[in-house]
């Protein structure tokens, strides 16, 4: 089906990713993978190109850009590519709304600029060793000192996307005493430098898959963190969280979507190219019956992140409707992609072919911003159940 979401701007833009990535990702990428993230310098080079600018507003160094589409087109291209912006994605699609949404004008003009240029590199921490998706059960404190111009913060946070390689965390704490009425009350979330006294990044997580996205284990033990560094108001993170998950959920979709599209067209190259008994893998029906159904899942996707971008563009976006994109678009691409790893058979299980790190790489998709199940009540409570 003819694609109407992007404009002509958006593909030109297009190009100039596909340029970058192909003369300066790409030959790196290999040793970005093995080192578990890419040098911290290129994040630097993002900010020299406005990539992490994008959406941060004009007067603090960025392109005020207001659509998602931008962000939309670079994981297109960098699943095209078969390469990745590390945390970066994670910087700029997850972060960057609780920075503009509840900043203040001062703490505004003290990140920002850092934030757009690569200069701040951001993650935030929420999940704990024993909390997983109970965002409510959070035991991380955050007790105001007796003169009220700091908080002291003591606790731990586990799967932290970025840790390693962050100058700013913002972390989810206790800043009140839990009630047992209320278990979503009493949080709030502090900016906290990653070179407080007291803030220390513990093991990097091997994963199985993205492998050039740092993932760390974060300590803090008696961090001083100023009264400045609140962001918002004090209690009311859980309520800033669930503002800013319909993103996050939509970003999980559109990769997870780009992913299965790089799939296909690595399937699509191989079967055309291996030959089997003195024929092309591509002549044999069950192939051909594979990848139409491949491409026909791939169409539905693309239909629900195209129309899920759209409306989050025009701010009407629901958290419902976000919860049904990342549902179908994580669970869907599973499929495609576990679909197309077979068809290249045993070269499909070896490290050396792209097919095998976006197989690894998309099972974390139905797990992180919300597992299925999650999303399955979300969409259920819509319906009135």
């Amino acid at each position: 089906m003819r694609r109407s979401v992007f404009t002509d701007e958006h593909e030109q833009f297009r190009l100039v990713m596909r340029k970058f990535m192909t003369e300066e990702v790409a030959p790196s990428f290999p040793s970005w993978s093995a080192d578990g993230h890419p040098p911290r310098e290129f994040y630097r080079r993002l900010g020299e190109l406005g990539v992490l600018g994008i959406q941060v507003p004009q007067e603090y160094g960025g392109a005020g850009e207001t659509s998602f589409k931008y962000a939309m087109v670079i994981s297109e291209e960098l699943c095209r590519a078969g390469v990745s912006f590390g945390n970066a994605t994670l910087h700029t699609n997850l972060i960057l709304p609780y920075l503009l949404n509840y900043c203040t004008e001062e703490q505004r003009k003290r990140w920002l600029p850092g934030f757009a240029s690569g200069e701040i590199m951001t993650a935030i921490a929420m999940t704990e060793p024993g909390t997983g998706s109970d965002l409510a059960g959070v035991s991380t404190t955050a007790r105001l000192s007796d003169d009220g111009t700091h908080y002291v913060l003591n606790g731990s946070k586990t799967f932290i996307t970025g840790g390693v390689l962050a100058d700013l965390v913002l972390v989810v704490c206790r800043t009140s005493t839990r009630d047992a009425t209320d278990r979503r009350g009493g949080l709030s979330i502090l900016c906290v430098d990653a070179r407080s006294e007291g803030y220390a990044v513990g093991r990097k997580l091997d994963k199985i898959g993205l492998k050039t996205s740092d993932t760390a284990e974060l300590s803090f033990s008696d961090v001083k963190v100023p009264v400045t560094n609140l962001l918002g108001e004090e209690g009311r993170a859980f309520e800033y969280l669930s503002h800013n998950l319909p993103q996050e959920r939509l970003t999980i979709a559109i990769d997870s979507y780009a992913m299965a599209a790089g799939a296909l067209q690595r399937a699509l190259d191989y079967v055309r190219d291996r030959t089997v008994f003195g024929r092309s893998v591509a002549s044999f029906q069950n192939t051909k019956f594979v990848l139409a159904e491949c491409a026909t899942e791939l169409e539905a996707m693309q239909v629900m992140v195209d129309r899920a971008v759209e409306l989050h563009d025009s701010r009407e976006l629901s958290g419902a409707d976000a919860a049904k994109t990342k549902l179908f678009c994580t669970e869907a691409a599973s499929r495609v992609i576990d679909k197309c790893l077979q068809l290249h058979g045993g070269y499909g299980f070896m490290s050396e072919y792209p097919i095998s790190t976006l197989y690894t790489d998309i099972r974390v998709s139905r797990i992180y911003g919300g597992t299925s199940e999650v999303m399955k009540m979300i969409v259920s409570k819509s319906l009135g159940l």
